[in-house]
């Protein structure tokens, strides 16, 4: 009797298994990171076009030489 309920036990769960997943706001940080402004906001940094050219490229150095 135990082992038939053990067999057809249905868990309700929506627990998701594996990594969690990355967002591509979660990569700009990463990157951000990488270039050494670690503790500056990406959202307001990308208002200022200048600047976040500077920080495009100073990524795009480093991921393809």
């Amino acid at each position: 009797m135990e082992l038939k309920f053990v067999l057809f036990f249905v868990v309700n769960s929506t627990m998701i298994l594996g990594r969690p997943r990355h967002r591509w706001e979660d990569n700009i940080k990463l990157y951000i990171q990488e270039v050494g402004c670690g503790r500056v906001d990406w959202i307001e940094l990308a208002q200022d076009m200048d600047r976040w050219r500077t920080i495009v490229n100073a990524v795009m150095n480093l991921r393809f030489p």
